[in-house]
This record gives structure tokens, sequence and C-alpha cells, in this order.
């Protein structure tokens, strides 16, 4: 007579260790979140430095596209000797001179005034607001626009009247320009009529903080000494490096050393570029707050296999095989700690779009960097469960049921 065969342990299907993973969170529910919220945190933080960044350069690319990438500024550089350096009189007739070049204008520092609400303000309270000699082309040649009032013209720049930048005039507490009631602000011991102030410039914002007066009259009544602080120059969007690698030289040939060159779009992606750096820290702490919720998600499968020592005695009893125990375990893990991701993406999301809306930019959300958050909890799901697993599956099924 032959001996019974003992009946062989069938593969579980992958929907069946799927359900056997649930069901320890389905038991212990708050437990289950306590430990998925950690995951949760570090992936959101994590989602919301990869989007909220993407959203600002965005941002900064619209700006861009509408503010136009075709400006050029050229002001005085260094010279061998370190003395003073002056941009030549004739240097916007100069800039004028390159082909590609559209349109060419100056401002100039009047050294020599500052500018006050009354005469009744005390000398050196000038709120921070330079004052400035501009050609009556500058607004056209920056894209600016007036706020109120208008810009110098033929009509006006030999007259004693000045126009506001958008953070002079704030700074100046003059918010309208009222014809009938003109406005009228101290400049170098004379009074002048405030004939306009301009919308913000971001691609200019030494004018924003600046008060524009006619470049005649600044020699006439405030002492400038004529020389221009700035030159600003457009040029054809497809020959603008072009005109940025000569435009030093043309204007200067004797020193073109003496002649800075820059590109105000540039500098403010130079700021952004800026921005990143710190981007890169609270991505570290982002993952740190991740590993700090797998940690948490592998103390509780420990804690789960010791309590559940009866469970996988009578299943290994029952005939499951160490395989089959390991693989409950683990799909636990990755449950616990896929949740904690999906649920983590979902708040890294809402809190980019949040934010975005409170700075006015257009949210984006990277899709490599969502996917990701919950591969990348996954995976630290199955590297905290990997032990916890173990441990059940080497579990004798006398030990676990004594």
């Amino acid at each position: 007579m032959t001996a019974p065969t003992l009946p062989q342990a069938r593969r579980l299907a992958p929907p069946d260790v799927i359900t056997l993973g649930a069901h320890g969170m389905r038991t212990r529910p708050l437990r289950a979140v306590l430990s998925a919220l950690g995951i949760a945190i570090g992936v959101a933080a994590m989602v919301a430095v990869i989007a909220v960044p993407a959203s600002a350069q965005q941002a900064l690319h619209d700006k861009l596209a509408a503010l136009g990438t075709t400006l050029l500024t050229a002001g005085p550089g260094q010279s061998f000797t370190g003395g003073t350096v002056y941009l030549p009189d004739n240097a916007v007739a100069m800039a004028k001179r390159i082909g590609p070049v559209t349109g060419a204008s100056a401002t100039g520092k009047v050294t020599t005034a500052t500018i006050r609400r009354s005469d009744k303000v005390a000398l050196g309270d000038t709120s921070g607001v330079a004052v400035l000699a501009a050609k009556d082309n500058l607004l056209g040649v920056l894209g600016g626009k007036p706020h109120g009032g208008s810009f110098l013209n033929g009509g006006n720049e030999k007259f004693p009247v000045v126009v506001l930048g958008a953070v002079a005039a704030s700074r100046l507490g003059i918010d309208h320009v009222d014809p009938a009631h003109p406005t009228q602000v101290y400049i170098g011991g004379h009074w002048f009529t405030v004939a306009g102030v301009l919308d913000a410039m971001p691609l200019a914002p030494e004018i924003e903080r600046a008060a524009l007066v006619g470049w005649d009259v600044a020699q006439q009544l405030l002492g400038f000494d004529g020389h221009p602080s700035t030159v600003y120059v457009t040029a054809q969007e497809s020959a603008v490096s072009d005109v940025q690698a000569v435009l030093g030289a043309t204007i200067n040939p004797k020193a073109p050393n003496e002649v800075a060159v820059q590109r105000p779009s540039d500098v403010l992606a130079a700021q952004e570029l800026t921005q990143s750096t710190y981007s890169a820290l609270f991505l570290g702490l982002g993952g740190v707050a991740l590993l700090v919720g797998g940690v948490g998600v592998a103390n509780t499968m420990v804690i789960s296999v010791l309590e559940r020592r009866r469970e996988i005695g009578l299943r290994r009893a029952l005939g499951a095989t160490r395989r089959q125990v390991r693989g409950q375990f683990l799909a636990e893990s990755v449950l616990l700690a896929g949740l904690g991701g999906l649920v983590g993406v979902l708040i890294g999301v809402l809190v980019t779009a949040g934010y975005a809306l409170s700075q006015g930019w257009p949210a984006v959300l990277p899709v490599p960097a969502l996917l990701g958050g919950v591969a990348v909890s996954a995976l630290v799901g199955a590297v905290a469960g990997a032990y916890p697993a173990m441990r059940a599956a080497k579990l004798p099924p006398t030990q676990a049921l004594s």
C-alpha cells in the first residue's frame, strides 16, 4: 500500500497577493493611515519642489516672450587705470549705425540734483529716487506705457516737467496725474510739474525708480554734464547676439573695454537660476522626509509581523509556502507606501496649483515627477518591507502557533 501524496501548494496569482496584502491594512486602518502619512509628506514635498520651480520658469518664459528679448543696455565699464569712465556724447548716434539696430535711446544720471516732494522736506530725504535725464524716444525703445499722463515729447521736454517711474511715484506718494490740478515736485532747487507716471518695466527696473526730465532741461537747470549713463538698444531678434558683440566697440571705438553691455532678459534668467539652488535644498529635505516615512513603514511592518504570528503559523500549517508569506507582507508594505505616494502626489499637485495661482503663474505639473513620486514611494515600501517579510517567512509553524 502506497502512502498518499500531499498536495503541492499552488502559486498565488497577483490579484490574490494584493488581496492578502490589503487585508492587513483593512484590519488596522488607523495604523495604516499614520504610516502612509510620512510617505505622503515626503512625496508631496518632492513633487511641489519640482513643480513650483517649473511653474516659475514657465511664468518667466511667458514674461520674457511678452516683454521681448531684443533689448540691450550699454553703460560705463572699467578703465585700465581705474579712473572714472564716461560714455561718449554721441553714443546713441553711434549705436544707430549698427545695421540690425531698430532703436536706440539713453538716460543720464543727474548727480548734482535730488528730488523731494516739496521744498520743506529735508535735503537728504529723496526716498531713494534718482534723477535721470532722458531722450524723448526712451519709452518707445523700452516698449513702456504711461500709467497716467504722458511721456516727454517735443511739446514739453524743454520745460521743467518730470515723468515718474512706477516705484518712484509710489515712494513720493503720487498715484495719478490730473491736468486740471497738476502736481509739482522739487528737483535741484526748481519746481517741476509731474507730466506722467509710467507702468512697471521689469526689463528696466532703474527706470521704475527714477524721475525722468528732459535732456536739455537737465543741462540748463540741473547741471547735467550731457554724458549718457545708460544706452538702450533694440535689435532684430535674429541678430541680438551679434549686436551685443559689437555694441561696445561701436559706441566707443577707442576703448571698447570701457563699455559694459548687458542683456536685461539674461539678468531675469539668472535670478531664476539662483532660485533653483534653493529648490535643490528643499528637494533634499523632501528626500529626508521620504526616508523617515520609509522607516515608519518598516517599523509598522515589523510590529505587524509580531502581532500576526498566529496568522502566519496557521497559514503555514494549512500549506502556505514561505514564498507566499513573504509575498503577502511585501505586498502589504508596497501597498501601504504606494497609498502614501498617491496621497502625496495629490497634495503636491494641490500645493503647486494653489501657490502658482497666488503668484499669477501657470501651474506646470511635470508628468515624470508625478509618476516618479508614486514609483519612488513603492520602491521605498519594497525596501522597507523586505526585512519584515523575510522574518515572517522564516517563522516555523510550530513556533508561530505556540
